[in-house]
């Protein structure tokens, strides 16, 4: 019996049906935020509530609301968690392998000045991290990276906060772009270069806040066309590569551009002020610093090794991506399942209100043309180029496999949380209801990513959890629905640096308190919040929507 979801199940009233259906939501807010539960278990007791009003309020069969939380559980698995691990266990090969350290002592060579090695590890070499692992593993790296350097422990802190901002959409080989397309059937490409109109538009700013953070107005006196450089040419790369190279890629190829720019104008370039800012702000004397850098040699070959794996991904990726032959070949290899519960046979059994078929109950399994999987490629790749032996891999894998163990089952749950909740109307009933803002509600988008991120300290499930609202919305207040998407997976990324979370994350690698960092961390996040929804705003109108795609 095929399934049609009503908009106001509950006594015909659409205010009293979307309230009902925003609990589930309110569950997980309040089991993480209030409760202080753990993210898995208040993600799975949020979905078991989505799943009793699914059957009891909207009418859909037990049968069918079972099968929509194991297929949206099954997607969270593979190809999302497959893509958060593979990612991680790349990263952590050239950790084993001691080449990260490696380019930490190129680091330290190329510059004395620690506002210069700020701007470069906090907002460059975070994003190329973020690129790869996502999840918060690049906070913590960072934040060690960025003590190491001789930043106090809350400044630092706070650097990587701020700095990691706008690399978040774009994580894990673009993790939460990907997981909004396969809920909204939005192409991921358009979604990608709708998300890089706000990203771009803000991104180049954040190396100048980074100055305020670590050295208030005299850093960015000294140091604003450092700044401006690595700002600027993260932007257009962000831009370009969205829209011409790849969506996963867009992170890295931006990193890795603005990186280069940043070393290159320090080659020819160097602040004014820097003994005074060491002094100033680590306490040493510029001397004693020059002589730390060079206890280790950092050669040129060294730095190329370190640096080897992030050129092998872009390469890995453009091939896969950009040579329609080869891309055509992985995507035939994909399977299609018809999900057991929600089709007859060829009939898909989930309507939209409108009577269609759904596109999401269709499953693809992408079990080679994966990001993960070209990920996983990848390490293998390198770890023989590394030389390592395969007990050494292994050994890193399953460590990893381990840690992530409670990270999946909370994907997975969340996952199955948002596809009950779509197919059972209860979005959609949501979006209806919101969409009774009209024309103000372009501006306050953003809001919901912060909210959904801030308390699940993932940009990737928040995006879950209202991809398909923002979609209904926009639909209803005729706004193009890719510009809201995108808008709240930016808020999502907005609010990531206040998230629980994350907070724990930093202060677990600077040793400090997630109080103290909350405090001063919220203020930043508000204000950037703020500038966000302007954007999307005027985006949704004539006054900045040339800037969307065509």
């Amino acid at each position: 019996m095929e399934f049609k979801p009503d908009t106001a199940p509950v006594g015909g009233s659409l205010l009293i049906s979307a309230l009902l259906a925003m609990l589930p939501l309110i569950v997980v807010f309040v089991a993480l935020g209030v409760a202080k539960m753990k993210a898995h278990w208040s993600c799975l007791l949020g979905a078991a509530v989505a799943m009793v009003i699914a059957v009891l309020a909207f009418k859909m069969p037990v049968g069918m609301t079972v099968a929509s939380f194991t297929e949206g559980a099954a997607f969270g698995i593979f190809p999302i968690t497959w893509i958060v691990l593979c990612a991680i266990f790349l990263f952590e090969l050239t950790v084993a392998s001691g080449h990260h350290a490696d380019l930490m002592r190129a680091f330290n060579v190329i510059s004395n000045d620690p506002r210069a090695l700020g701007i470069l590890i906090a907002f460059s070499f975070c994003a190329l991290l973020e690129a790869l692992a996502g999840f918060g593993a690049p906070v913590a790296i960072v934040g060690v990276m960025l003590v190491a350097i001789g930043l106090k422990p809350m400044k630092a802190a706070l650097t990587v906060l701020v700095g990691n901002t706008f690399a978040v959409p774009f994580g894990a080989i673009a993790t939460p772009v990907i997981t909004g397309a396969a809920i909204t059937s939005i192409p991921a490409q358009e979604l990608g270069m709708y998300i890089t109109r706000q990203t771009a538009v803000m991104a180049w700013v954040v190396p100048i806040l980074l100055l305020i953070i670590m050295d208030g107005a005299k850093g960015v006196k000294e140091l604003w066309p450092l700044a401006l450089v690595v700002g600027i040419t993260y932007s257009i790369a962000t831009w370009v590569s969205a829209a011409y190279i790849s969506t996963e890629l867009t992170n890295m190829v931006a990193a890795l551009v603005s990186l280069a720019f940043g070393v290159l104008m320090l080659r020819f370039w160097q602040p004014k002020g820097v003994t005074e800012a060491i002094a100033r702000m680590t306490g040493k004397e510029a001397a004693a610093t020059a002589k730390d850098n060079e206890d280790v040699p950092v050669t040129f070959k060294s730095v190329a090794w370190a640096l080897f794996p992030y050129i092998l991904v872009i390469v890995v990726f453009a091939v896969t991506q950009m040579i329609p032959v080869v891309k055509k070949a992985l995507a035939a290899t994909n399977i299609k399942i018809h999900w057991p519960g929600l089709w007859s046979g060829d009939t898909n059994l989930v309507l939209t209100a409108e009577g269609k078929a759904t596109s999401s109950a269709l499953y693809t399994f992408t079990w080679l043309s994966s990001p993960g999987t070209l990920l996983l490629l990848t390490a293998i790749l390198l770890s023989i180029c590394y030389g390592m032996k395969p007990a050494q891999v292994w050994k890193v894998f399953s460590t990893q496999v381990y840690k992530l163990r409670w990270t999946f089952v909370t994907i997975g749950s969340v996952l199955g949380l948002a596809y009950v909740m779509n197919f059972s109307g209860q979005t959609l009933t949501i979006g209806y209801w919101i969409a009774g803002a009209g024309a103000v509600f372009a501006f306050l988008c953003p809001i919901l990513g912060w909210i959904g991120t801030a308390v699940t300290g993932s940009g990737t499930s928040a995006t879950a959890l209202f991809a398909s609202l923002q979609q209904t919305a926009a639909s209803q207040i005729g706004v193009d629905p890719s510009l809201l998407v995108g808008a709240s997976t930016v808020g999502g990324a907005v609010g990531k640096m206040i998230s629980p979370q994350t907070l724990a994350i930093a202060a677990t690698a600077v040793e400090g308190k997630e109080s103290d960092m909350l405090r001063k961390s919220l203020p930043w996040s508000i204000g950037l919040l703020v500038i966000l929804c302007i954007i999307v705003g005027l985006e949704s109108t004539s006054v900045l929507g040339w800037l969307l795609p065509a």
